[in-house]
């Protein structure tokens, strides 16, 4: 039986693009000589692929968003050649992957969304007054939410940004920590601090903190208001009940716009029903609110991550208990 081959080639304009592509000492080129079965030849501004039409189109595909990327002026780091590897080997595509700066950090890194996923969710932010981002850690709720927030408050779209998350492990009674409601709350919102540190040095955030335009408040301190001119986020949503979940969205005031953010994998609640769990049957198909799924193939951290999320799924309990079983 004779395997169907085919061939394609492309031509850079001069070497600095070529060495913007393959990288240093070839190392993109590499890394995608060893995650596709194509053969690849580089010589000179030429590179041929060979192999199977399958194959082949999936290499040609990327190399041509490669040197999109770098027709815009973004040298693809490693991790960037990684993440889109990923996402062909994936069968997802490449459409909007890296092509837009949502913010960049203080120290002038740029931050865009790595995944066809990341793209649909800053997409939606940006076309919705309420996105719900649901999916495994890793794959960029957070970051992208206070990256976009952070955008829009310096460029006075937004008057404030309110930052909350349920404190599940004090059952929202934050009495007995030390120190004043600062201080109580600083522990679950860490992963906050560590995004928005990203973004504005930490002076910069003291200040903002101090005069009310960037405020960091437990979900309970929620109940009651009327959140005008902000833009809220909600973290770790999925340790919401129902009951909370509904103060929370009925905040939402004149000129402002909220992300739901959480992994319905890892709910904490010992007794009751998830809210973010029970608010997508009860949201769907609202005009202004978006749901958005990220899953394994949106994971930016350590490669290895992805695996673990991808075995802990495998071994997922089924209805037997048993993980594995029917």
């Amino acid at each position: 039986m004779t395997i169907e081959t085919a061939q394609a080639e492309i031509t850079m304009r001069d070497n600095a693009e070529a060495t913007a592509l393959l990288g240093q000492y070839n190392r993109n080129l590499k890394e995608i000589e060893k995650s596709f079965s194509a053969q690849i030849i580089a010589r000179g501004e030429t590179i041929r692929i060979e192999g199977t039409p399958e194959e082949v189109e999936r290499v040609r595909a990327l190399f041509e968003k490669l040197l999109d990327l770098i027709g815009t002026d973004h040298t693809p780091s490693p991790s960037d050649v990684r993440y889109m590897i990923n996402q062909t080997k994936a069968g997802v595509g490449l459409d909007g992957v890296l092509s837009e700066v949502v913010r960049i950090t203080h120290w002038g890194e740029e931050i865009r969304a790595k995944t066809v996923g990341q793209h649909r969710y800053v997409k939606a932010v940006r076309q919705s007054d309420v996105t719900f981002a649901i999916g495994p850690a890793g794959t960029g709720k957070t970051y992208l939410a206070v990256a976009t927030a952070i955008d829009l408050l310096k460029k006075e779209k937004v008057k404030r940004i309110i930052l909350t998350r349920p404190a599940v492990e004090a059952g929202e009674e934050l009495g007995f920590l030390p120190g004043d409601i600062q201080a109580k709350v600083s522990p679950y919102l860490r992963p906050l601090y560590d995004a928005i540190f990203d973004m504005i040095p930490v002076a910069e955030f003291e200040k903002l903190t101090e005069n009310g335009r960037i405020e960091m408040a437990p979900l309970a301190f929620m109940r009651g208001r009327t959140l005008n001119n902000s833009f809220v986020i909600l973290d770790e949503a999925q340790n919401t009940t129902s009951t909370q979940m509904k103060m929370f969205l009925t905040r939402l005031g004149f000129h402002s716009q909220a992300i739901i953010t959480g992994d319905i994998t890892q709910v904490d609640l010992q007794e009751q029903t998830s809210g973010l769990i029970a608010v997508q049957a009860i949201l769907s198909g609202i005009e202004g609110i978006s749901f958005v799924y990220l899953d394994k193939t949106d994971v930016v951290r350590h490669p290895l991550v992805a695996r673990i999320i991808d075995a802990y799924e495998r071994n997922a309990p089924t209805s037997s208990g048993i993980p594995g079983t029917a």
